[in-house]
């Protein structure tokens, strides 16, 4: 079996620069695993959220204030 990269982790453009609502994603897992991870930036050590290509263009969406 092929071991997992490590992720590399953006910070999103929509997180404040205060320190608030701080969301990271690894865009390159779409193309290993067909998933988006996504965590809190403040905690690289917590939990990480993965959702689907799908989903995560929905939360992009949502955030961009252009969701349906």
């Amino acid at each position: 079996m092929t071991p997992i990269p490590k992720p590399l982790w953006r910070k999103s453009s929509h997180s404040g620069g205060d320190g608030g609502q701080c969301v990271e994603w690894a865009p390159g897992f779409v193309q290993l695993a067909d998933v988006v991870p996504v965590r809190d930036s403040k905690v690289p050590a917590g939990p990480v959220l993965m959702v689907s290509p799908e989903a995560f263009a929905g939360l992009v969406a949502l955030a961009r204030g252009t969701a349906p």
